[in-house]
């Protein structure tokens, strides 16, 4: 454990935490003056601090054992707010700062005690927790404080991923795609592309076992590929630190060890540019974060990927780097954390709840768990913020035998769910085993990258729908195929086999039509955007002074926004170059995007570095 550089030892923790420290230096005195030296007050509050903890950390400290185990704090960040901001970055950056900012004014006494007694521990902020190793001692020490709500476990879960088998591989010859995949097809998709939108400007995240980012399907569509160099900072995130199997641990660009995640990935927005038409939304751009060590996942490899989605920040860096106007818009999840597996019911709720308040849409695969009902169990599926995607067998409307169904009861709220379904069944898609392998595989695994790349098509073609969580769901939902059902309780649309039914994207952009769950704001009709805008860049010293040498194609506007680290600098002519003097000198790192003026509508981020 103590090689897991997202545990803090207290040399370390004291460089990291040294602000927490002495803010919080005052109140842990007073929270630790008290006459009993070990905290654990008595009999009766030690009883009272048993119902805190989970039954997973009890059996696994037993006998003198140590485990993983999450502190979660009873102040937790309140993110009402977030819903009445307008655009996806107000939503990111008022959601980012409540919740780092309770972090920030709550942990310092625990952080501190922790650190005084040498404990293992790592600070999150998207949920208000500190995963601590420790003894059961330990637990229930922490467990009799006010200021902590429950003590749950940090179990490693293995992923039951669907099994890929070889298949044949396309023309890699370059041209228009000669091969559209029978899923992508199914749902339509290529009559969006019709129309001039395949999801350009938007960002789609993974979080999955990784990706083979050179693959000849993913690597034009990443973000961190500008088509002459890759810059991995902002676009990739390893929250595997200990093991890591074929990629090893803290993977400094992107990495798959398994076929799933490049699966899942290419799914929703590969091409090859040949006869490899894989992905629902080709013209979209894709990060990725590593939440899983050959299926191997944790809720705290879990939390730690949603936070980086959050705000993103350099690889080898942390959270406090963190920058929201680079997060996703929408995150693949086709993974799971089981409560028979230790997995307590709501350790991820607060973590997925906060992505859909900062507008990032977090679509989930329901599960393989087979037909039976209510057999939907496995957090983050049955959340309500949680997009929740049924399997069907491609090219047909039937359920596919392995999808999991509603009512959901493991939480006693008898939800519907899923909410949605699209093609599950022998879906191929790209391979981590080389750059133009590919497999085939089924579950609902495949079944929600088809979901995600959907809403991105949803998104290009209609920008006021963009990162507005219920609306752009409804859309989706009211423009399903509606497929009945009376297996799991009604027939009717939804039903907890197949929620509203098959998605049919092309419906959902065209039709406009009102919706059941909740009134869109956004216009129905699309507005064709006919390229993506494409931006490179180079650095170089002018007058040693840093210097920023800007190319940009496929923007149709009169004039050009040019974007450094957020924020607009210059508006220019759209002639195709800028130079950028940004006044400093040094060794320096700056972000660019250029935008169609006053808009929306950006190319690619770019990363220029400058030597000492």
């Amino acid at each position: 454990m103590a090689s897991n550089r997202a545990f803090t030892s207290p040399r370390l923790r004291r460089l990291f935490c040294s602000l927490f420290i002495v803010a919080a230096a005052v109140a842990a005195l007073g929270a630790f003056g008290s006459s009993d030296p070990s905290g654990q007050g008595s009999s009766p509050e030690r009883t009272t601090a048993a119902t805190k903890i989970a039954p997973w950390v009890m059996e696994h400290t037993a006998n003198g054992q140590q485990a993983e185990f999450f502190v979660v704090l009873a102040d937790q960040g309140d993110l009402g707010g977030a819903a009445a901001l307008p655009t996806k970055n107000e939503k990111g950056r008022y959601v980012r700062d409540v919740l780092w900012n309770k972090s920030q004014t709550t942990q310092g006494p625990l952080l501190q005690w922790l650190g005084e007694r040498g404990i293992e521990h790592q600070s999150f902020y998207i949920v208000n927790a500190i995963l601590v190793k420790g003894s059961r001692e330990i637990a229930e020490m922490l467990a009799t404080r006010s200021d902590v709500a429950r003590v749950e476990g940090n179990p490693h879960i293995q992923n039951s991923l669907p099994q890929p088998v070889p298949a044949t591989e396309g023309s890699s010859q370059p041209g228009a795609p000669a091969t559209i995949e029978p899923g992508i097809v199914y749902t339509h998709a290529p009559n969006v592309w019709a129309l001039g939108f395949n999801g350009q400007n938007i960002v789609v995240g993974s979080a999955d076992t990784g990706v083979r980012w050179t693959h000849n399907a993913l690597k034009p569509h990443y973000r961190g590929w500008n088509g002459v160099t890759a810059d991995h900072n902002y676009n990739w995130h390893d929250s595997v630190h200990s093991g890591g199997i074929v990629c090893g641990p803290d993977s400094p660009q992107p990495c798959d060890d398994d076929n799933h995640g490049s699966a899942t990935t290419g799914i929703a927005i590969g091409d090859d540019g040949g006869a490899n038409q894989i992905g629902m939304a080709p013209g979209a751009k894709w990060i990725a974060c590593r939440n899983m060590d050959k299926g191997a996942g944790t809720p705290a490899r879990y939390i730690e990927c949603m936070e980086f989605f959050l705000a993103p920040y350099p690889v080898g860096g942390n959270p406090s780097q963190g920058d929201t106007t680079l997060a996703p818009d929408i995150t693949i999840n086709s993974w799971a954390c089981p409560t028979p597996e230790g997995c307590s019911v709501n350790t991820l709720q607060g973590a997925v709840e906060a992505q859909a308040a900062a507008g990032i849409m977090m679509v989930v695969a329901a599960g393989n768990a087979g037909s039976s009902c209510s057999n939907l169990t496995d957090p983050p599926s049955f959340y309500a913020a949680s997009y929740t995607v049924g399997a069907l067998n491609t090219g047909t409307d039937s359920v596919a035998f392995f999808s999991s169904r509603g009512p959901v009861t493991v939480d006693g709220s008898g939800r519907m769910k899923p909410d949605i379904a699209a093609p599950g069944t022998n879906t191929r898609s790209a391979s981590n085993s080389s750059d133009n392998a590919y497999t085939i595989a089924s579950g609902t695994s495949m079944a929600t990258p088809h979901i995600a790349g959907a809403m991105a098509l949803l998104w290009s073609a209609i920008p006021g729908f963009q990162n507005q969580i219920d609306p752009s769901r409804a859309a989706l939902n009211n423009a399903a195929v509606h497929i009945a059902s009376t297996k799991c309780g009604s027939a009717g649309s939804p039903n907890n086999v197949l929620g509203w039914g098959r998605v049919d994207i092309l419906s959902a952009v065209t039709s406009g039509t009102p919706t059941p769950t909740a009134t869109p704001t956004a216009t129905a009709t699309p507005t064709p955007t006919p390229e993506p805008i494409t931006l490179g860049a180079r650095g170089k010293k002018v007058g040693a002074i840093n210097t920023s040498r800007l190319k940009w194609s496929g923007a149709t506007s009169t004039n050009i926004d040019v974007n450094r680290d957020g924020v607009v600098i210059a508006t220019t002519p759209n002639d195709g170059s800028y130079d950028d003097s940004t006044g400093t000198t040094g060794q320096a790192s700056f972000l660019y995007k250029v935008c169609e003026a006053g808009t929306q509508t950006c190319s690619n981020t770019v990363t220029v570095n400058f030597g000492p």
